[in-house]
């Protein structure tokens, strides 16, 4: 929603200010406009990037409009969990970890966790490297750089949409220029009308520009910026989840684990050491 709140914004300062002095709005209804610079951008978007980005972008923009789902609330459970199975790990011995990830979702543990069952990607970045402490056969300097790579994969994947939005803003201030270019080889061309006539159709013509800019900084752009604190959040689930399995494999006590892995988020859902530690205890009284 903040999305289209934001755009509202835009348009309501943008034409606001032009109404306030004076200017008449039907001189920015200019249709064949906004289709020299749509169909170019859409045409340069379609020929710059390949089929996978493209999808990837078509599929990133609908999470666009929801909230960010990486609150509080889910990374207490994402270390509840974490707490949970390392916590019965230490008592029941290793084995019972494997038993757990070979079906997470008949798991009497991971069924505790709808929000994070639901998630196919956190839950195969969790599942491998418990699996990879289960086999034991690499220690935790090995592991911790298998993490740092998948998760610099992970970002570079999840930022394409990003990079390609962010080129076709750079590129609309120009197709505006483009068109409005065009509108003025059609007003020179008429240069035999009367004035007044003469002079719409350069106004028209200087639309183009206007509008190039403004769907690159107001609409695009942001969009862009959106998908990229998106990934942030994303990846920082991840590196939460690193540093707790690694804090255990380096002989640290579950409920210390956690706590390393607390300190690694940002400040505005990072839950507080009591709040975490309410939270473990009242999971621990349930197991």
């Amino acid at each position: 929603m903040l999305v289209v709140l934001g755009y509202v914004v835009v348009l309501a300062a943008v034409l606001g200010g032009y109404a306030i002095t004076g200017g008449h709005m039907g001189a920015l209804y200019q249709p064949a406009e906004l289709i020299i610079i749509g169909g170019a951008a859409v045409g340069a978007f379609i020929s710059s990037n390949s089929g996978k980005a493209i999808k990837a972008t078509i599929k990133a923009m609908p999470t666009l409009l929801r909230g960010s789902k990486y609150n509080k609330e889910l990374y207490l459970d994402v270390m509840a969990l974490l707490y949970v199975l390392l916590s019965k790990a230490r008592r029941e011995g290793i084995l019972f970890l494997e038993k757990e990830i070979a079906d997470p979702a008949s798991s009497s543990v991971f069924s505790q966790y709808p929000r994070i069952l639901a998630d196919a990607t956190m839950m195969e970045f969790l599942t491998d490297y418990l699996r990879m402490m289960v086999n034991g056969n690499m220690n935790a300097f090995e592991i911790e750089a298998l993490m740092d790579h998948e998760i610099e994969t992970f970002r570079h994947e999840a930022e394409v949409p990003a990079h390609a939005l962010s080129r076709v803003g750079d590129a609309l201030p120009a197709f505006g220029i483009v068109a409005a270019v065009m509108g003025v080889v059609h007003a020179l061309a008429s240069a035999d009308l009367p004035p007044s006539e003469l002079g719409a159709l350069i106004a028209h013509a200087m639309v183009g520009t206007f509008l190039g800019i403004l769907l690159a900084y107001g609409f695009v752009s942001p969009l862009s910026s959106r998908i990229e604190h998106q990934v942030a959040e994303n990846v920082k689930m991840y590196e939460c989840i690193k540093v707790t399995l690694l804090a255990s494999l380096n002989g640290y006590a579950p409920l210390v684990a956690v706590e390393f892995g607390r300190k690694v988020l940002y400040s505005a859902v990072r839950p507080s050491f009591l709040e975490l530690d309410d939270h473990v205890r009242e999971v621990k009284s349930l197991t």
